[in-house]
C-alpha cells in the first residue's frame, strides 16, 4: 500500500458505446465491474475514490468516496481526475477506468518507480504496442494546469498529456490486463474468458 497515493476510479461517463447503461455498475460473474477494480486498487494505495456523476446512492455502497464533476455536461475523464485532484490530500494520483477489471495488482508501484526516476509529471502504462491513457498517476500539482485545459475546452487525455512531461512504463508482461469493455459483447466474452481459468 501506497499512503501517497489517492486511487480514483472514472465511472463518470455516459456509456454511449454501451447504450448509455452506467457502465461501472453492469456485472461481471454477478459483481460490479467497479467493485471488481475496488478490489484489485485498493490495496495499491492509500483511499480510493469514486468518479461518477449518476447512481450516487448506488456508489456510495462500496464504502468510497463518491465524486461528480465539477464541470457541467460529462467532459470525460478527465473531469473525473480533476474532482479527485480537488478533493485529494496527497501528492499522487492513480487513476483507472471502471471497464478494466484485470488492471495490474502492481501498477502503483511500478508507475511511481518510473515516475520518479524520470523527474516526469505523469506516468502512463504501455502495453500491446498501445499507451493505455485513461490509466495514470499524475502529481496532484498539476491541478492548475488540468483546470486551465478544461476550461479552454479540451477534453481529450492526449491531447492534455502533450503539454506535460510524461513517461512511458512498460507493462508488456501484463497486457491483458488492461483489456477494457466497450460493448456487451466485450462483457460476455470476458466473462466466458475468465471463467474458463477459473476452471482451467
Amino acid at each position: 500500500m501506497r499512503p501517497n497515493i489517492t486511487g480514483v476510479i472514472l465511472s463518470g461517463g455516459e456509456g454511449r458505446r454501451m447504450g448509455g447503461v452506467d457502465k461501472g455498475l453492469e456485472l461481471l460473474d454477478g459483481r460490479p465491474l467497479v467493485h471488481l477494480v475496488l478490489e484489485r486498487l485498493r490495496p495499491q494505495v492509500g483511499r480510493v475514490v469514486i468518479s461518477a456523476n449518476r447512481n450516487l446512492e448506488r456508489y456510495r455502497e462500496f464504502g468510497c468516496a463518491i465524486l461528480a464533476d465539477r464541470m457541467p455536461g460529462y467532459c470525460g475523464p478527465l473531469a473525473g481526475l480533476q474532482a479527485a485532484m480537488f478533493q485529494a490530500d496527497t501528492p499522487l494520483l492513480l487513476a483507472a477506468p471502471c471497464d478494466s477489471p484485470r488492471l495490474p495488482t502492481d501498477l502503483a508501484a511500478r508507475l511511481e518507480e518510473a515516475l520518479e526516476a524520470a523527474h516526469a509529471d505523469l506516468a502512463v502504462p504501455l502495453a500491446g504496442d498501445r499507451v493505455h491513457r485513461a490509466f495514470c498517476l499524475a502529481r496532484r500539482e498539476l491541478l492548475p494546469r488540468l483546470d486551465a485545459f478544461l476550461i479552454s475546452g479540451g477534453r481529450k487525455l492526449g491531447l492534455w498529456y502533450e503539454s506535460l512531461q510524461v513517461v512511458e512504463v512498460d507493462f508488456e508482461d501484463q497486457a491483458a490486463a488492461f483489456a477494457n469493455l466497450n460493448s456487451m459483447d466485450d462483457l460476455g466474452c470476458m466473462a466466458t474468458g475468465m471463467r474458463a481459468i477459473g476452471t482451467a
